[in-house]
């Protein structure tokens, strides 16, 4: 039953025990009298009033004492703790799964390595001790905070049609300064000399759809030798192209949301506006220089002879033209202004101590286990949620309806999610029980979780009543993709297994603009799985039909094209992450969405027009 603890957290006392409150109460007494007998004028106070405003506070103050946040945690551990026992006949399930990803995350710690090195070792060299530069890694370590930090996209730029981009040519994340999250953009000369890819374009405009999308300061650090020429038709033109960083930079700014930037090498042409446009910018002496058409084009054009330094030095942009607020003699002095800068944001302090949460029950490594090498190792999705829940527990809403998808509340981290994940084919009852809850969520300004795993392409009904029922099964996913897509609360997805069909769009995908969308190594992004058809979609149409190299051939691309590997360096997600990793993650997502909360806003609508 209760004990005192329990009892005395809830204003109540046992019986025979003395309450931990009444030395404060009693001191709160006296200090209520001695004020009434000063209001009183020395008169004698009604006792009989007094004594029963006195009563009444003995009986109000324990209640009153005890903080929604104790509240809010004691309520908590009283959700059901879920089973994650992983039982015997599940057992050869997860021997496979366990070897599976033991080899993906041997891949992708090969690739991670590769992409950590930037342009190589002579690259490095040459930008270190030729150049006098910091190599990009080093220079984060200098401006963010002494603490973990969320990486995007690292695996973005390899094994592209026109070749390697090591990390797309610049690092992108989220990280602390000085206790506020912001994203960073960061570019690295050490890959192609700073040269901007398409590929960089679109990991750089992702950063900044994170930033605007979750109202965080963005801050650049510039090392760019603008566009790579030979690819201009796919980085300049359109609506998504390189133009777009600028734009999104006004935008930001009207919508108060600050971007300070670096100048920590050569910014020539398209770069030269990325500081330009920030609302505080910072030049380096002697390494940091901003032009639009740098000296030898000057030479062609003009015939003049020019140093870098004097055609737009730091000196000339802090003292002359005014393009930037900030002068510093070394990438030290830099980072460190940017820091003070970061400091002048107006947020209001975020509390100090650390929110307490119970950690799972069960091991997060046996997630490694738990996540399917294919859609027919699928084990029960509960197994994975009692590995991420906070004390493995788990509100689950409508557990007997729909049960091919499970929804409910926890807490990650302390954090109050709603989850929504897969637990086999998307039937009707389940994505009417998704969009029912969905829209809870939405009502009560609680952040969605995503657990995606949707099944292979289900197959064509064969008959009238299969018919009717596919018909009806597509119109209440339907209302689930709209409730999801209006669901005005953050969204976090996680692609625990395949990512298949128009399935993957009702389980908030990419096209559904999720606050963040990460994959296990495991996970395979396709229109259909490769693995699960046995006759190419139409080919009984046309010509080729029953030809079986052409479907051996589209198989294998199929194979290759769905990989985690092959999404992740094309950005069609924020990363792949490691399923052991996966509580971290969710918990620094859900802590970055919601910190526009302590941001001051004022009400000013315009950018900040710098010159």
């Amino acid at each position: 039953m209760w004990n005192t603890v329990a009892l005395c957290s809830l204003g109540k006392r046992p019986p025979g025990a003395a309450s931990p409150l009444l030395p404060r109460l009693q001191t709160l007494n006296r200090v209520f009298e001695r004020k009434y007998q000063d209001l009183c004028h020395g008169k004698e106070p009604a006792r009989s009033l007094q004594n029963q405003g006195l009563k009444r506070t003995r009986d109000m103050l324990p209640c009153r004492l005890v903080s929604n946040k104790a509240k809010h945690k004691r309520y908590a551990k009283t959700y059901p703790v879920l089973d994650g026992r992983i039982l015997s006949v599940y057992r050869h399930v997860f021997e496979e799964n366990l070897r599976n990803s033991e080899a993906v995350i041997k891949r992708y710690s090969e690739l991670l390595e590769t992409a950590s090195k930037g342009g190589g070792e002579n690259a490095i060299l040459r930008h270190t001790q030729r150049n006098k530069k910091l190599f990009v890694r080093e220079r984060l370590k200098l401006l963010l905070d002494d603490e973990s930090f969320l990486e995007l996209s690292p695996l973005a730029g390899l094994d592209l049609p026109y070749g390697d981009v090591p990390a797309a040519g610049c690092l992108t994340g989220i990280g602390k300064i000085c206790g506020v999250w912001c994203v960073f953009m960061a570019n690295d000369a050490t890959v192609k000399g700073g040269t901007i890819y398409p590929i960089g374009v679109k990991k750089q405009l992702r950063a900044q759809e994170i930033a605007l999308q979750n109202r965080l300061c963005s801050v650049y650090l510039v090392d760019s030798g603008g566009a790579f020429l030979p690819l201009q038709s796919e980085l300049f033109p359109d609506k998504l192209h390189g133009g777009r960083v600028f734009y999104n930079e006004a935008i930001m700014s009207a919508m108060r949301i600050p971007q300070v930037a670096v100048v920590c090498g050569s910014c020539v042409a398209g770069g030269a506006y990325v500081p330009t446009m920030a609302e505080e910018a910072v030049i380096i002496d002697k390494i940091g220089t901003l032009f639009l058409a740098g000296p030898p084009l000057v030479k062609a054009a003009t015939g003049e002879d020019v140093s870098p330094e004097d055609l737009g030095g730091a000196k000339l942009h802090s003292q002359v033209s005014g393009c930037s607020d900030h002068f510093a003699s070394s990438e030290e002095e830099a980072y460190e202004c940017i820091r003070n800068v970061i400091s002048t944001l107006n947020y209001r302090p975020l509390p100090e101590e650390a929110m307490e949460h119970d950690s799972p029950l069960y091991s997060p490594d046996e997630l490694l286990g738990l996540a399917p090498r294919d859609y027919r190792c699928t084990l029960p999705v509960k197994l994975i949620l009692s590995r991420l829940m906070d004390g493995s527990r788990f509100q689950e809403f409508k557990a007997n309806y729909g049960t091919t998808l499970v929804t409910g509340f926890g807490h990650v981290e302390g954090c109050l999610v709603g989850v929504v994940a897969s637990n086999g084919e998307l039937s009707h009852d389940a994505a009417l029980k998704g969009s029912h809850f969905v829209q809870l969520c939405g009502q009560r300004g609680v952040p969605i979780l995503f657990l995606q795993n949707t099944a292979p392409q289900a197959p064509q009904p064969a008959s009238l009543s299969q018919a009717e029922a596919h018909s009806n099964r597509l119109k209440a996913q339907a209302s689930m993709m709209a409730a999801v897509a209006c669901a005005p609360v953050p969204k976090i997805t996680i692609v625990i297994g395949g990512c298949y069909g128009t399935e993957s769009y009702v389980m908030c995908g990419r096209s559904f603009s999720p606050n963040f969308l990460f994959l296990w190594p495991n996970a395979r992004v396709a229109l259909v799985d490769s693995r699960h058809f046995s006759a190419a979609p139409g080919a009984e149409d046309s010509d080729s039909a029953g030809d079986e190299s052409e479907l051996k051939q589209l198989k294998e691309k199929l194979e290759e094209e769905s990989s985690a590997f092959y999404s992740s360096a094309r950005l069609w997600d924020d990363g792949v992450i490691l399923p052991q990793n996966t509580r971290k993650v969710i918990a620094q997502c859900l802590e970055i969405t919601a910190q526009h909360k302590s941001q001051v806003v004022s009400p000013c609508p315009h950018p900040v027009i710098r010159m």
